[in-house]
């Protein structure tokens, strides 16, 4: 039998997101993957010409979305079995960094929150930075919290190779 999260705290949601960050930074994707929800959302807008953000992954462009977590399972596999533009030796280092945790809403079982990040990212003697907001829905009515939705912001102008999820 599970039991609900009472009253998730902001330390424990920033523990939750310290955790996500760190899977990824350690290549554990398939970890990674049991911090969302089957049908979690995750999708990063892309900036259009007039410097706004898209706002329809159904009909404008994005660098990346998954309407649902087979979508992130799909990427990892790829990642896994070099079947992917993205993924070449040597492996990246990545290190992120987030900040500013913010809690906007809590519902019954959900909160929403938004957090600031910056990742570095280590390739070919070749050091590149990201840095942007995510906006994150988890859902907190299970023994430990669940992603649901993930919207990613990267605010750097230009990027000069493919962005992949250990980016952001």
């Amino acid at each position: 039998m599970t039991t609900a999260i009472a009253e998730i705290t902001r330390s424990e949601v920033e523990d939750f997101l310290y955790y996500e960050a760190r899977l990824l930074d350690d290549r554990e994707f398939e970890t990674w993957l049991e911090c969302y929800r089957k049908d979690a959302s995750y999708w990063m807008p892309a900036w259009d010409v007039d410097d706004t953000l898209t706002t329809d992954p159904q009909s404008e462009i994005s660098l990346i979305y998954y309407p649902n977590r087979a979508g992130l399972e799909d990427r990892v596999f790829r990642i896994r079995t070099d079947r992917s533009s993205a993924t070449s030796l040597p492996e990246p280092r990545t290190g992120p960094n987030i900040t500013d945790v913010e809690i906007l809403e809590r519902r019954d079982g959900e909160i929403d929150l938004r957090y600031n990040w910056h990742t570095f990212y280590y390739r070919y003697n070749h050091t590149d930075s990201y840095f942007g907001t995510t906006f994150l829905t988890l859902d907190t009515s299970g023994d430990s919290p669940l992603i649901t939705a993930k919207k990613i912001i990267l605010k750097n102008d230009y990027i000069h190779h493919v962005v992949d999820i250990y980016h952001v």
